[in-house]
């Protein structure tokens, strides 16, 4: 039995609507369940000696906590949750059961689940070392992906983030809470400061006290209604500028 024939008979093992363990085949699971809201199909491991645990990230993206088992999926989280492209994030929502070509019953539980604003998914483990996982993470991810082929969406190995993006885009996220956005007209003036580009404490500095103006800035850079390079260290005299009309807001 050949790769999609495997996928094709995959089965879906999730927590239901009403809190209780459900299969389902693949397929049918992938089209109606909201995996975006369901929570995780089990606890992510504690591995005694590891620097990192199990913990929290407030998703902007979906106003509450999402878990994470590791440095590498938070910053892959964190990621996600930025992408104006995704609508809904959750954890180890899944665990995808499948025959081997010997009839062995196989599982895996991708750590994270993303949905696009055109309704697709993508399924995504976050190594942090593309050999981690070792053989059966190679076999999952053939499954995986042909699996994900079926129905119109993705799986994917997502590679550790550049250091410094991951700094930058780190930073910004400490201002990712709406109540940063500022109060009456504070946003948008901030807005217009940048309407042509300019570095960033000089547009702050044109709007007001910059101690009550920066986290506004920051949380636009954040949300994408402001963009500056986050390939090089952010500091004061990085260019920003005001974004395309019409961007998703977060």
């Amino acid at each position: 039995m050949g790769l999609h024939g495997n996928a094709g008979r995959a089965e879906a093992v999730f927590v239901d609507e009403s809190g209780h363990l459900t299969q389902r085949p693949w397929t049918a699971a992938a089209t109606e369940v909201r995996f975006e809201h369901a929570p995780p199909v089990s606890a992510f491991p504690i591995m005694p000696g590891r620097r990192w645990g199990p913990g929290w990230w407030w998703s902007a993206t979906m106003g509450r906590h999402v878990a994470h088992g590791s440095a590498a999926m938070r910053a892959q989280l964190m990621l996600l949750d930025r992408n104006r492209r995704v609508v809904g994030l959750s954890a180890r929502p899944v665990r995808v059961v499948w025959r081997d070509e010997r009839s062995r019953v196989r599982s895996w539980i991708p750590q994270l689940f993303a949905r696009y604003t055109d309704g697709t998914g993508l399924l995504a483990d976050c190594p942090a070392a593309e050999d981690a996982g070792g053989v059966r993470a190679q076999h999952a991810q053939a499954v995986l992906d042909a699996a994900c082929g079926l129905v119109g969406w993705q799986y994917r190995r997502l590679r550790p983030p550049d250091a410094v993006m991951a700094s930058n885009v780190a930073w910004l996220a400490g201002y990712r809470h709406p109540r940063y956005r500022g109060h009456g007209d504070l946003e948008e003036a901030v807005l217009d400061a940048f309407a042509q580009p300019r570095p960033l404490i000089e547009g702050a500095v044109m709007v007001g006290d910059p101690l009550q103006v920066l986290p506004v800035v920051y949380h636009a850079l954040w949300a994408g209604r402001l963009e500056t390079a986050l390939e090089v260290p952010l500091h004061e005299q990085v260019l920003v500028r005001r974004t395309a009309a019409g961007e998703r807001e977060r």
